[in-house]
């Protein structure tokens, strides 16, 4: 302070003498943009907040989802090859053959190599569709609007392809990601000014415009004529028992080995994912604690009210609602997108257990839709912004009290 003392003296004269320094208001002022005024500032959401830029960002977002998608190939390819088994195939059909048998490869569900290359052949076209076909999109934006192509995309196609199943039509594929994209960022003005996510948006089109490819016992395995069903949609219809009678453990459905959408079937790799973002500073834990906390507080009221004529749904313990269905997948990588998420630290935490608690009260009270994180981070970026708000509101009335 002594040192900023004896600068604004030796200054202070030329103001009085009227020099080159009367532009500024006061000394205060000239100081503080001399020394804290950068040379260049951003014109355009989003700004940079801190050592981290936008480019940065997107790429440990979308570094992060490497264990998913390893996982999504071999347990796709996995998924496929017991359903080949169980239906006495020896071989799938159609150009994926054609590739299986050039490259020397089999059918059989205790190989690993087997797996992830049948899995693969599934999951990257799914993913090149979305890549190619938003990619189209997000060039023409960024042509009529005169501004660089964004990397948020990056992360927009990446997640928007572990949560499709693995029968997806890539015309379909095609469909959502442009609904995604269009309606869900670019009317909004692009990257940062988007209040919804955007490669939710798309899955939420594509389930409701086009579901028989999105729901049903079908869908989940890539095989023609198989049809099994998810642990999820088992514990909707039978509860606990009926998905210990399909023969699936906790464990199962924790590291991924069960049919489900691509990406979201491994609580584990997730998890390793959340974890990497989350200490590189890029995604709030109060969100993802947020989501945890209110799925099993609400789960377990339920739970409690849960009576013998009431949904089978109802008795399931929280901890199974953790690893079936996309809820880990959402919660980590969905619900904690910065853009269309609370600001505010406090906000954060209760928008994520909003998330939670939507998520238990779609899944156990509502039979038409057993899955329901997909809708909860919708409903809950909606509100994001009101959250912040009485936040801030609450803030600002603790602070006049404490100034009282």
């Amino acid at each position: 302070m002594s040192f900023l003392r004896r600068f604004l003296d030796k200054i202070e004269p030329a103001f009085q003498s009227g020099g080159k320094f009367e532009k500024y208001y006061s000394t205060y002022e000239m100081v503080d943009t001399i020394f804290y005024t950068p040379s260049s500032t951003t014109r355009t959401a989003p700004h940079v907040r801190d050592v981290l830029d936008l480019k940065r960002v997107m790429i440990y977002v979308w570094l992060a989802t490497f264990p998913c998608v390893f996982v999504a190939c071999w347990n796709t390819g996995y998924q496929a090859n017991l359903g080949l088994a169980s239906l006495g195939m020896d071989a799938t059909t159609g150009w994926r053959a054609s590739v299986m048998s050039l490259l020397g490869m089999g059918y059989d569900p205790t190989s690993f190599v087997n797996n992830f290359v049948h899995g693969a052949l599934y999951f990257f076209p799914v993913y090149m569709t979305t890549f190619i076909v938003g990619g189209i999109w997000e060039v023409l934006f960024a042509q009529v609007r005169g501004h660089e192509v964004n990397e948020g995309f990056f992360v927009t196609s990446i997640l928007f392809s572990l949560t499709l199943p693995a029968t997806t039509p890539l015309w379909v594929v095609a469909m959502g990601i442009s609904f995604g994209v269009v309606i869900g960022k670019e009317v909004f003005g692009g990257t940062g000014k988007n209040f919804l996510n955007p490669a939710l948006t798309g899955r939420a089109f594509l389930y409701f415009a086009y579901p028989a490819t999105q729901s049903g016992d079908a869908v989940w395995t890539a095989v023609d004529g198989f049809s099994g069903a998810t642990a999820l949609s088992l514990g909707a219809s039978d509860g606990l028992a009926g998905i210990k009678e399909a023969g699936i453990t906790w464990m199962d459905a924790f590291i991924g080995v069960i049919p489900g959408s691509m990406g979201s079937t491994s609580t584990l790799a997730i998890l390793l994912g959340g974890a990497f973002i989350v200490y590189a500073g890029i995604a709030s834990w109060r969100i993802i604690l947020g989501c945890f906390v209110g799925l099993a507080a609400t789960v377990l009221l339920l739970n409690v009210a849960a009576g013998p004529d009431s949904a089978a749904m109802m008795s399931l313990p929280f901890y199974w609602h953790y690893v079936i269905g996309g809820f880990a997948f959402g919660a980590v990588f969905m619900a904690t997108d910065p853009v269309s998420a609370s600001m505010t630290n406090t906000g954060r935490f209760w928008y994520g257990f909003l998330i939670g608690l939507m998520t238990a009260l779609v899944r156990v009270v509502n039979p038409a839709f057993p899955e329901g994180i997909m809708l909860a981070i919708l409903f809950a970026n909606l509100f994001a912004p009101l959250i912040d708000h009485f936040v801030v509101q609450a803030n600002i009335k603790r602070r006049l009290k404490r100034a009282a």
